[in-house]
């Protein structure tokens, strides 16, 4: 999505994908000891929802699968829960965060404001939503992943600018964990991307899989430590 100099038109078809997320599949019975999986929310858009790919491709899957692979959660099972709706806005998220976000997530990984970015929003309206969505789940003491994005260059230094240092100074703000730029080493990668130049294919997805991974590791620990104490 971000990051790529797209015409105007490419940009806002991506943007405006519209399709609800799909699960990111079973998760079994709660692993060899019994204990229910540990539920890691992914709250975004197209990016999390797995737009343009098969089911079994989407990020989600592919970020539980790794988890699983070698013993990367911990032993802890882990579910990541696929909550991308294609074409959302920071606002948007904000706006299903108490449904989309349940009483049973153990953590959540926020994955919004690609769409902000590529319809020009203000930048300002972007911080103010991605700010309320980490003051809620402060509130209801939830670990949090911030998922960083950035503006395309053909929206102009000023806005890029602007954009770009949302996500840092939200996670130092509010003491969250950041991933720098979600489609880092994939954005602008003609083999890493679908025809659109904008959505990651399988290949893509995977190498994001393999970038976020150690954080997402963290993630995993803190609310594995967090539901032991309750």
């Amino acid at each position: 999505m971000p990051a790529l100099a797209v015409t105007g038109a490419l940009a806002v078809t991506g943007a405006l994908a519209l399709g609800l997320a799909l699960p990111a599949g079973a998760t079994g019975g709660g692993g060899a000891e019994g204990r229910p999986p540990l539920r890691i929310v992914a709250l975004g858009d197209s990016l999390v929802a797995g737009y343009g790919l098969p089911p079994g491709e989407a990020f989600p899957v592919r970020l539980q699968q790794a988890l699983a692979a070698n013993g990367r959660s911990g032993g802890r099972p882990v579910e990541i829960v696929n909550a991308g709706v294609s074409g959302d806005t920071a606002s948007d998220g904000l706006a299903r965060l108490d449904w989309a976000v349940g009483d049973d997530a153990d953590a959540v990984m926020v994955e919004l404001g690609a769409n902000d970015a590529l319809r020009g929003i203000d930048p300002a309206v972007t911080r103010k939503a991605l700010d309320e969505i980490l003051r809620r789940l402060a509130a209801r003491g939830l670990p949090v992943l911030l998922v960083g994005m950035q503006a395309p260059p053909n929206m102009g230094p000023a806005y890029k600018q602007a954009f770009d240092a949302i996500y840092p100074e939200l996670a130092a703000a509010h003491g969250v964990p950041l991933v720098p730029f979600f489609l880092d080493g994939v954005a602008a990668e003609r083999a890493l991307n679908q025809r659109d130049g904008i959505h990651p294919n399988a290949d893509g997805v995977r190498t994001i899989v393999s970038r976020v991974l150690p954080q997402v590791e963290e993630l995993v620990a803190r609310a594995a430590a967090r539901r032991d104490r309750s």
